[in-house]
């Protein structure tokens, strides 16, 4: 196949160009590195079946492929509310523009959205028929909302158009190459350890969240792609089943790093859901899906990544710092 990756310089999209080079794929990584990092494929940089081009998706584009992966958008708190017009046009019009590019050429086109779909959600663990429960002028709205609108769209351009589309609805996932500044819970605390700061923790530490490692992740969104199944077009959950409170993660971490963590509360953000876990009964019994890397086991190959990255800081791009791209 020829795969596009838009998002491609991202945490999520390089590892997924990683993934489809070893498959054996002509890949092309499409990023405008508001939050990517060129960093993140250099390891491709010389790979004959490699391309990377810098594009927003946000502007149309006319490639020829077969497979088309839309994962570009900021994904983290602190990124997508910097400018939140932007996150949604991404999400909208970036989307637009993919299913426009799918229907003329004819790809399958997979949607990266989010667990962020359901708000904060009444229904645990959460099923894909779930509704959600989405505040639609909170801070948060601009990537909850513009993702829910992107699921929209690829449903009704595969209803009007027969376009061949997949939808996959991302639980937390962490794993090297997150960006240190990005405000996700794993990489703050991972970065915080190794930086003997105090981890800040919003809330009593009571919320949960269920962590899924990128490798993982990846399993799932390449097996979303090619399954072919009647039901194909219909969204499916990736994430851990394995629910842990913010105590419990910083426990974890403090066996990974071996040594006691200082916490520091602070108070819980507006709209922060307090709990949440994927129902995976669609991933499981139709991609033969499940997650296999424990927690600890991901804890350590994450720090053992960021262990190198700080000790190069000066070599950390301004987004991946929290400062302004």
């Amino acid at each position: 196949m020829r795969v596009l990756v838009t998002g491609g310089a991202g945490f999520l999209g390089s590892h997924l160009c990683d993934r489809l080079i070893r498959d054996g794929h002509e890949v092309i990584a499409l990023d405008n590195l508001f939050t990517g990092s060129k960093r993140n494929l250099l390891q491709l940089r010389e790979h004959p079946r490699f391309e990377f081009i810098r594009h927003d998706i946000v502007n149309p584009i006319l490639l020829e492929v077969d497979w088309i992966f839309n994962l570009a958008c900021p994904a983290s708190p602190v990124h997508y509310q910097y400018n939140p017009v932007k996150t949604v046009k991404t999400s909208v019009m970036g989307t637009l523009n993919m299913l426009g590019l799918a229907k003329r050429i004819r790809a399958r086109v997979l949607q990266a959205s989010t667990s962020e779909v359901y708000g904060d959600p009444k229904v645990h663990p959460q099923p894909e028929s779930y509704w959600g429960h989405v505040n639609p002028i909170g801070a948060r709205a601009c990537y909850d909302e513009g993702k829910r609108v992107a699921e929209t769209l690829m449903t009704d351009y595969h209803r009007q158009n027969g376009v061949d589309i997949r939808i996959l609805r991302i639980f937390n996932t962490y794993g090297p190459r997150m960006a240190i500044g990005d405000g996700r819970v794993a990489s703050n605390f991972i970065v915080q350890a190794l930086r003997r700061q105090p981890l800040t923790v919003y809330g009593d530490g009571s919320q949960t969240r269920c962590y899924c490692y990128v490798e993982d992740l990846i399993d799932g969104m390449v097996a979303l792609m090619a399954y072919e199944g009647p039901d194909a077009h219909e969204p499916v959950n990736v994430g851990s089943v394995t629910e842990n409170t913010i105590m419990e993660l910083i426990a974890a971490l403090q066996d990974v790093v071996g040594y006691e963590l200082e916490v520091l509360y602070k108070p819980l953000p507006s709209d922060d859901p307090v709990r949440r876990r994927p129902d995976i009964t669609r991933a499981s019994r139709r991609l033969g899906w499940q997650p296999r890397v424990s927690l600890f086991e991901g804890l350590r190959h994450t720090v053992e990544y960021f262990r190198t990255v700080l000790a190069d800081e000066t070599s950390i791009p301004k987004a991946w710092r929290g400062e302004d791209p």
